[in-house]
């Protein structure tokens, strides 16, 4: 049986271990939680790379293999802020944020297949897009600390900010790497693609966020608003844009579902 065939039961699984693993932590079996929590995140590993076997390309090109990354990159970086800061918070929103990612994946299955085009057959290619979606697992674990401040839990944005200096790195890491590859596939290294000009707004943004608690450290409530406003750009980022009149024209049409 295809790899492919396999998801309904890799994502349950997951599912399943997240779910598992968040139960015996509220019940006090912390380390048992945490490997089972772990587990999840393993389980989509492994169906990401028989993937990548399957397809013999990396599966990063359509909107749909990035949701799959995302739900098993948000996890993780979500145990490794509970770890790093023994906070368990992130831990269920992570889960519930890739639940839901991997839910629209079963809700609207892709048709596969091996191609990959010239522009993307590039060593840019797949450190632009991890890099990518690395930083925005960083970036939306810090909105839902957002939503956990407002609903009134006060000791989050400290881990927020952390979130932040390390998705805005990322994120610079990855405009560096676009570039490159951009440079290389067609010659220039900016064009103000609508892709482009979206994913500037989103780093400058995040910066912005970075500035307002340096100067305004106890303005909390709107530090809060700033990182959901700062989302919704992200997504306008990484989804939204692919449905604007713009891009018919854009080079980044590969990504659009």
């Amino acid at each position: 049986m295809s790899s492919l065939l396999w998801f309904p039961g890799f994502a349950m699984t997951a599912g399943a271990c997240w779910i598992a693993g968040l139960s015996l932590r509220a019940a006090g079996r912390l380390r048992g939680g945490t490997l089972i929590y772990l587990g999840g995140i393993l389980v989509l590993a492994i169906y990401l790379a028989l993937l990548w076997q399957h397809l013999e390309r990396p599966p990063m090109r359509t909107l749909g293999e990035t949701r799959l990354w995302y739900s098993l990159l948000l996890p993780a970086v979500a145990l490794l802020l509970a770890a790093r800061w023994a906070i368990g918070w992130p831990l269920a929103y992570g889960a519930g944020m890739a639940g839901v990612f991997l839910t629209i994946n079963l809700m609207r299955p892709e048709a596969f297949d091996k191609v990959l085009m010239p522009a993307l057959q590039s060593p840019w290619f797949v450190p632009h897009v991890v890099v990518y979606i690395l930083a925005y697992a960083f970036l939306s674990a810090s909105a839902l600390g957002g939503v956990r401040f407002l609903l009134g839990r006060h000791d989050v944005l400290p881990a927020c900010d952390r979130a932040v200096w390390i998705g805005l790195a990322l994120l610079t890491m990855g405009l560096l790497f676009g570039a490159l590859w951009a440079k290389e596939a067609w010659g220039h290294y900016w064009t103000w693609d609508p892709k482009e000009t979206w994913a500037f707004l989103t780093w400058a943004i995040y910066l912005a966020y970075i500035h307002i608690r340096v100067q305004h450290p106890t303005a909390q409530r709107t530090a809060a608003l700033f990182l959901l406003s700062a989302a919704i750009v992200l997504g306008v980022c990484w989804f939204g844009v692919n449905y604007l009149p713009s891009a018919a024209s854009s080079v980044h049409t590969y990504t659009q579902p």
